[in-house]
């Protein structure tokens, strides 16, 4: 056994920090002396070399490695050509053994995209004949075109993997995400659908995702849902984390955190999804649990975006929006493709007020997820916060034709008609329209109560929150009925709602602030009412006195309720 058959073979056992070492040492020998190796053994050793080189991610070495492979294997084809097999038989065996060029190519290609270099990554792919492209060249090659906006190459790319691997569903959710239509993309499955059986579910799930992709969300839902009721599928993990996602682009957070909490449960290791759910947590003043989650995320893995949004999540809703963009910024660089961590840094750049900066990130979020109206609502944010009301209305209306009129599309456009006086009659059509479509739509009821309120129309509005906070507990419309509560003079529930506001979320500043306002405004009651009883004492009008003391009384009772909350 020769010394490069040995390397051969700890390659294969994967032991790569011997294999680098070992042929490290016969590179240098083969530079200082050019006849010690043949050719095919030089290209085997550079390969094996940079195979190492790629395991400690040090993808710029390896691809420099894997270069000098391919021209090895150059010079030997052409030496192949020169002088042909004099057939002997020990020939065609070191010929079988040796590295393929295409796996060399599909290397140097993995470490471009590691490298953020996509467009040499297509380059050195598009080098391999179509004919030659395995299906993970094939799947690559899909990823990188679709990223790269060449749309068209990406589904010949995807329909390839496809008819040579017909289960390969990241290639269907592909081609489903780039408009084509379910129905299509069912007919290429077809067959190995009906001859194996138990995958007759396969069909429904591509329908579920055909509805997702062109976002259609309440049917997704209702698709996704009989699939999760299918005994087989029952407590399915990938399941439950696409219905948390869809409840959450419905705008139905209680649902979403439901099934983001059950499929949790079924896999403690779960990472993908916990972005969305860490921001939910976040947004409903839920910082403790926040703070854990991505602690607990951060001890299965730092390598992926998720932790890092999690924990920007914290950062943002405790105010710190600069640890915020850092740490969007990390998650950004860990996975470019996270529409969450865009958000976030997008969210975090908008409250530094660096609007311009802002705008660029919501925008590549809505590129890559266009169906998410989170998105919009970001950029349309920035628009406003920048007095760029026509943009805004523009972006609105797109949203509105695009993904249909729905509550939260209504709501997002009656929310820039706000901004202008001369549109707020349409404001107030667009929000009934909304609450008539989902009468618990939290932020379709903030927006009619702000329209409510400019009106000064405090008796409509607090029927309104009543009716909203029926059937559920929010913060926000707990601390707005408190506001419409003291515009009527009822302070007694006023406060009860300011506390019920700080009870759901203890960071809640509006509630906060609005309970301070009222106790500073009672002060001096209480101060008025100590001298009158002071200045009785000392006139000696006792039943002036016993009159006080009752009322001193009831005021000392509601000081005390004061400090109880």
């Amino acid at each position: 056994m020769s010394v490069v058959e040995h390397v051969r073979e700890m390659a294969a056992a994967g032991l790569h920090s011997n294999v680098r070492i070992l042929s490290g040492l016969l590179l240098t020998m083969s530079g200082n002396n050019p006849e010690l190796f043949s050719p095919s053994q030089k290209y085997q050793l550079l390969v094996y070399h940079a195979d190492s080189l790629f395991h400690d991610k040090e993808y710029r070495n390896a691809v420099s490695k894997y270069t000098m492979a391919l021209q090895q294997k150059k010079a030997l084809s052409k030496t192949s050509k020169v002088r042909p097999s004099t057939g002997n038989a020990a020939s065609t065996p070191q010929s079988q053994c040796l590295p393929s060029e295409i796996e060399v190519k599909y290397k140097m290609a993995e470490c471009y995209t590691m490298l953020k270099q996509d467009k040499d990554a297509i380059a050195i792919l598009d080098g391999i004949p179509s004919r030659q492209r395995t299906p993970k060249i094939n799947m690559m090659l899909a990823n990188l075109y679709k990223k790269a906006g060449q749309e068209r190459s990406s589904v010949t790319s995807y329909k390839e993997v496809l008819r040579q691997c017909p289960l390969a569903l990241d290639a269907i959710l592909g081609l489903l995400s780039l408009s084509v239509k379910g129905a299509e993309v069912a007919s290429m499955t077809m067959n190995v659908i009906q001859s194996i059986p138990n995958l007759d579910w396969l069909s429904v799930w591509i329908k579920a995702y055909a509805f997702v992709h062109t976002g259609d969300n309440t049917r997704a839902i209702n698709t996704i849902c009989s699939l999760e009721k299918k005994s087989l599928l029952r407590d399915n993990v990938d399941l439950l984390g696409s219905l948390a996602d869809l409840y959450f682009r419905a705008g139905d957070n209680k649902n979403s955190i439901l099934k983001f909490e059950q499929a949790q449960m079924l896999d403690p290791y779960l990472i993908k999804g916990m972005d969305v759910y860490g921001y939910l947590l976040a947004r409903e003043g839920r910082l403790e649990d926040v703070e854990n989650l991505g602690c607990r995320l951060f001890n299965i893995s730092d390598q992926h975006a998720e932790p890092w949004v999690v924990s920007g999540c914290h950062s943002f809703y405790s105010k710190r929006y600069s640890r915020a963009l850092y740490l969007g910024a990390k998650a950004i660089q860990l996975n470019s493709n996270s529409v969450q961590a865009l958000l976030l840094k997008g969210a975090a750049l908008r409250n530094m007020v660096r609007v311009q900066e802002a705008i660029i990130h919501f925008r590549e979020a809505i590129r890559l997820a266009p169906c998410r109206l989170d998105c919009y609502e970001g950029l349309i944010e920035c628009y406003l916060a920048s007095n760029s009301i026509r943009e805004a209305m523009v972006m609105a209306n797109n949203v509105y034709k695009t993904l249909g009129a729905n509550a939260q599309t209504l709501t997002l456009l009656a929310t820039v008609c706000l901004e202008d006086p001369v549109t707020q009659e349409k404001a107030k059509t667009l929000l009934d329209k909304a609450l008539t479509q989902r009468p618990d739509y939290i932020k379709a009821v903030v927006k009619k109560a702000e329209l409510l309120s400019r009106e000064q129309k405090y008796e409509d509005g607090i029927a309104l929150l009543r009716n909203a906070l029926a059937n559920q507990s929010d913060c926000v419309l707990h601390r707005i009925l408190g506001d419409f509560l003291v515009a009527v003079n009822e302070y007694q529930e006023a406060m009860d709602q300011y506390s019920i506001a700080l009870s759901l979320d203890p960071n809640d500043q509006k509630s906060l602030e609005g309970m301070q306002k009222m106790e500073k405004e009672e002060s001096p009651t209480d101060a008025t009412q100590e001298e009158d009883v002071d200045d009785m004492e000392g006139s000696g009008e006792e039943g002036d006195l016993e009159g006080s003391d009752s009322e001193a009384a009831q005021w000392a009772d509601q000081e005390q309720w004061f400090g109880m909350q």
